[in-house]
């Protein structure tokens, strides 16, 4: 018994030693997350959070990444059937402070390492904001398509409704996204996965004119 706990403290301490830059990643609670998706990132909302998890600087938080259940049911049983729908997550916010080279993708791969074993993660680059995915290329997500651009009606704060709470008569332009997907676990987790994915796997999309950041 003793020596599992020496094993757990030696497992955390690996997950949290800084690089030679001075950067870690460690797990933090839904309250160290709010300043930065409040505040910092474009969708000004909270989604649901399963899991969420800190880029530190030294001691200064200078990111968060957050991982949880879509609202969609026909996301989680669409990637790997319905089997697997209850170990789907979306990585649902990624939020850096000064946004450095190179922090969006060590935050990313690290948090993956931390996450429940088997795990299925889904995630999307918005077109609307110029994004196309390039830090879920540079972590090794698999390209899965672009979704289809949609109205749908729009809620009273003129965002678009997800459970058609909004006025029938104002409507919403929901923009394309790029949808990635990354298994979490070991060797024949993610084979049995891979092999369970309804997705067709495509080549990288790349930046077009007028797009650009992540």
């Amino acid at each position: 018994m003793q020596s599992l706990t020496f094993d757990l403290l030696a497992k955390i301490e690996s997950e949290t030693k800084a690089n030679e830059k001075g950067y870690f990643v460690r797990r933090v609670n839904y309250h160290d997350t709010i300043d930065f998706i409040l505040n910092i990132h474009y969708a000004k909302r909270v989604p649901s959070i399963s899991y969420a998890y800190g880029l530190f600087h030294y001691s200064e938080l200078v990111g968060v990444v957050t991982y949880g259940k879509p609202p969609s049911r026909n996301l989680c049983e669409g990637v790997c059937g319905v089997e697997y729908s209850p170990i789907v997550f979306e990585l649902n916010r990624l939020v850096l402070k000064n946004n450095k080279k190179n922090e969006s993708s060590f935050l990313i791969s690290k948090s993956l390492k931390m996450l429940p074993k088997p795990s299925v993660i889904v995630s999307y680059a918005d077109s609307e904001q110029g994004h196309v995915g390039y830090v879920y290329q540079a972590t090794n997500f698999l390209f899965t398509g672009t979704t289809k651009e949609r109205t749908d009606m729009a809620s009273e704060d003129g965002k678009h409704s997800r459970h058609d709470l909004g006025n029938p008569d104002q409507r919403k332009k929901r923009w394309a996204k790029h949808r990635y997907v990354f298994f979490v676990g070991n060797k024949q987790e993610k084979k049995n996965l891979l092999e369970k994915l309804k997705y067709t796997i495509q080549t990288y999309p790349k930046k077009t004119e007028g797009e650009h950041g992540f």
